[in-house]
């Protein structure tokens, strides 16, 4: 296993410093541009002034997003079992 890293994530202006393994360093840059591109396009959207507000509608939005990706997925598990299910009952007769 590779050396853990030590890195500065900036977040709302206040910089976090984390030790992570290498392999994580992409996904919580990209994270925290995500979070920084949601931040300013509050403030200019609602005039929102309190970071702490800012970052409460970050996370709400963002934890709606993964709920909504849940959702979706088990909206097409269930889609893709129906699917199969009369594919299965279809191929039963013909073979019958």
């Amino acid at each position: 296993m590779a050396d853990k890293l030590k890195i500065k994530i900036t977040v709302a202006d206040r910089v976090y410093p984390l030790t992570v393994h290498p392999e994580q360093e992409e996904g919580l840059r990209k994270a925290a541009k995500k979070i920084e591109e949601m931040i300013k396009q509050f403030e200019q959207s609602y005039a929102v002034r309190d970071k702490q507000d800012v970052l409460a509608m970050c996370a709400l939005q963002l934890a709606a997003q993964v709920e909504q990706k849940g959702i979706d997925k088990d909206n097409d598990k269930n889609n893709v079992a129906t699917r199969l299910t009369v594919l299965s009952d279809l191929l039963d007769k013909h073979l019958s």
